[in-house]
């Protein structure tokens, strides 16, 4: 189980204050690492608190990624909590904007856009910069099944998320002779705030979704644990650049 070890690593998870990317964060620490969480709020300090009330050792920094130089102000005190190491990185923030493509707002393209794809690579490009130094590294970047087909009503989101894929295979070719692993997981249908419009089950949509969905249900942040803790940890050395959906086998029906 040494493969699988992540004990004492350092990690930064944004959008950690719920959803998916909480999910993440808790199996992060669970396995013994120390976490920073980002959010947008000042929940994320009450968040923090309580993972320290638990016994992990967790941080919280408050950020806005819509704007370039928050993204590096949140890196940057990320990495003082961290006393400068850097092992981990999951960037799981994200927003979500719907309207038909022909209605969409410009302002919203820009502001997905910023938040989902441009900060993401920021993120990135500082945590190599850390990583390169001491030939070792772990990022997971969040793809989505918009990664492998187009969605309806959400352009910008499909856009984002197809750079994501895109970009994490690029960077895997840049940096995995380096000692950086970077691959991506690309969630299923998961019961989450952003997909609130879709869980009302009055949406005839809900029901399409739920049918394809070969285990029955949609996922949790707990399902995202196991797949995140593998891409962290001496098991993926050999994985670069792939693209894991944890979709309860949505994609193969």
């Amino acid at each position: 189980m040494e493969l699988f070890n992540i004990k004492g690593k350092k990690a930064l998870v944004t959008g950690s204050t719920r959803g998916l990317g909480y999910g993440m964060a808790e199996g992060l620490m669970e396995a013994g690492c120390e976490v920073v969480l980002v959010g947008t709020s000042d929940k994320v300090f009450e968040v923090a608190k309580n993972f320290c009330d638990r016994g992990f050792k967790c941080h919280g920094v408050k950020g806005n990624f819509e704007k370039r130089e928050e993204v590096y102000r949140v890196f940057n005190e990320a990495l003082e909590h961290l006393g400068g190491e850097l092992d981990i990185l999951v960037p799981a923030h994200g927003i979500q904007r719907r309207y038909s493509a022909e209605a969409f707002p410009v302002e919203e393209w820009d502001r997905v856009l910023n938040v989902n794809l441009n900060s993401v690579f920021i993120l990135c490009q500082e945590a190599a910069k850390v990583m390169l130094k001491k030939g070792y590294g772990k990022i997971v970047t969040i793809a989505s099944m918009v990664s492998f087909f187009g969605g309806q009503t959400v352009p910008a989101y499909s856009a984002a998320k197809g750079g994501i894929a895109q970009m994490t295979k690029e960077m895997s070719n840049d940096w995995i002779s380096r000692g950086i692993n970077i691959n991506a997981i690309a969630p299923g249908y998961m019961a989450t705030q952003m997909n609130e419009a879709l869980l009302d089950q009055s949406n005839p949509r809900y029901k399409e979704i739920t049918d394809r969905i070969p285990a029955h249900r949609w996922g949790t942040g707990e399902d995202m644990k196991g797949t995140c803790i593998f891409l962290c940890s001496h098991a993926s050395d050999y994985l670069g650049g792939t693209i894991i959906p944890v979709d309860g086998g949505y994609l193969v029906k």
